[in-house]
């Protein structure tokens, strides 16, 4: 039926129904301070002026600038057809699968992508419809106490500061503990996982470990002993938990390879462009043995009673939709489209595609490392890295405000990203990938050396301008 709005008269006979004065009493529990206050929003424009009122206002954003922000959410290039295929009617407007029998483009496109991820990670089971990679690590996090009937989970502090809030989150209002693991402080293995940290933990006796999780690279960027973690948790009785980026995984060992029981990421890098928040897609992989326990959608393909080819939602819980208090997860939008974004990615670029792109991020990382350890900004940690490390930058915060008038976003600064972290304040986390070229490498460590003070005398003027002897090319 169509909607029609409630009139002045309907309101007043549901308020009266209801014994109250106002709709504002409906919400009489909640603080006054939480509420949210009116929208103080201008009068009605016409099109032409809501239009130029919207081009002001995106006309404040800074665009153009030379970028080396990774910390999760990576810029890569995507073939033109992941988007034309995207935006195909059938694809577009396709949403949940509850009946295989008008939707099979749709389950066998879901079915292609946990196939393609599943080898990606080297693992038996792949489920899709999870938001983003901190909600599909917090999955992952409630799945090892299921598995385990254990209610401690360890999470290294290299983990990203995100992923571990939300699975904070999600344990917050239940029996489930979240203890983290310190990094090493100094020498060849400062900034990843402190091992021996992680064996005292899962040595105590009285608080036995339902899983350990570590990501690979980690958010410092550095390559972790993902094998001896893994080995350690194993031994203690846990589950091994890999966050992983999926780029990376071309180039580096799969989580299956080294032992993982659960594998999480966020798919992001995979044909998904960058946004201000999202949408994004959470990765997330086990083994047969698992199987039970991982929430989401899992396809299969079988035959029909004709002996045709067809798929269907598998080993899927009625309590999923009927009984939420009894159900593994809380499966809500279906993230299908941004699974066969990735899907058609990785099959336009292939395997050898894929490593193509780590490698020439791995390149391009390089290249920026002895750039600006030139411009006195050299690397904090020792170890080895793929395409993303941090620099030490004195006051980084400020430096990299500064920055930005150069036309150069110069990655995050870390005592804003881990506050708690004091070996880190003086650190900003840079970022490389294929698209970033030589010469945003040269404006980056050309600025960071004019701000340093160990470049040109030559430098900004009062309206922060480029001044000579400024590389080639100039602010873009």
């Amino acid at each position: 039926m169509p909607y029609g709005p409630h009139t002045p008269d309907d309101r007043s006979r549901m308020l009266a129904a209801l014994g109250i004065a106002s709709v504002d009493e409906l919400f009489s529990d909640i603080p006054e301070a939480l509420r949210a206050s009116r929208l103080e929003l201008p009068g009605p424009e016409s099109e032409l002026e809501l239009a130029a009122r919207l081009e002001r206002l995106a006309a404040r954003n800074r665009v153009g600038l030379a970028s080396f922000l990774g910390a999760g959410a990576y810029r890569h290039y995507t073939p033109p057809l992941v988007d034309q295929i995207l935006l195909r009617g059938e694809w577009y407007t396709a949403y949940t699968p509850y009946q295989p029998e008008i939707s099979q483009g749709t389950l066998q496109s879901i079915y292609e992508y946990e196939s393609l991820i599943g080898e990606l990670m080297a693992l038996d089971v792949v489920s899709a419809s999870h938001y983003d990679g901190a909600a599909a690590t917090a999955e992952a996090a409630l799945m090892a106490c299921r598995a385990t009937r254990r209610e401690r989970v360890l999470v290294s502090r290299a983990v990203h500061r995100h992923y571990r809030e939300t699975i904070t989150t999600y344990f917050t209002g239940g029996a489930l503990e979240l203890d983290e693991i310190p990094l090493v402080a100094e020498g060849p293995a400062a900034g990843t996982t402190d091992l021996a940290a992680l064996e005292r933990l899962l040595g105590e006796s009285d608080r036995p470990v339902a899983g350990v999780i570590a990501a690979q690279p980690n958010f410092l960027g550095l390559l972790e002993p993902m094998a001896e973690i893994g080995r350690l948790a194993h031994a203690a009785g846990a589950l091994f938990v890999a966050v992983v980026e999926p780029v990376s995984l071309a180039v580096l060992e799969p989580p299956g390879a080294y032992g993982a029981d659960i594998a999480a990421g966020e798919g992001q890098p995979l044909g998904i462009p960058l946004a201000y928040g999202g949408p994004y897609l959470g990765l997330l992989a086990t083994t047969n043995a698992l199987v039970r326990q991982i929430p989401g959608r899992l396809i299969g393909m079988t035959t029909d009673l004709d002996g045709r080819r067809a798929f269907v939602m598998t080993l899927r819980a009625r309590e999923q939709d009927i009984r939420r208090e009894k159900a593994a997860s809380n499966i809500c939008t279906n993230q299908a489209l941004l699974a066969l974004a990735a899907s058609v990615y990785l099959a336009a670029i292939g395997p050898h595609g894929l490593r193509d792109v780590a490698a020439l991020g791995a390149a391009r990382a390089a290249e920026l490392e002895a750039a600006l350890a030139a411009a006195g900004a050299p690397r904090m940690h020792a170890g080895p890295y793929l395409n993303e490390f941090v620099v030490r930058v004195p006051d980084a915060a400020t430096i990299h405000r500064r920055l930005l008038g150069h036309g150069v976003l110069a990655g995050l600064p870390l005592a804003e990203a881990e506050p708690d972290e004091a070996r880190l304040a003086d650190g900003l986390l840079v970022c490389a990938t294929e698209v970033t070229t030589s010469e945003e490498i040269d404006l980056f460590a050309w600025a960071l050396g004019e701000e340093l003070g160990a470049g040109s005398a030559a430098g900004l003027g009062a309206e922060g301008g480029l001044a000579v002897g400024a590389p080639a090319g100039g602010v873009r």
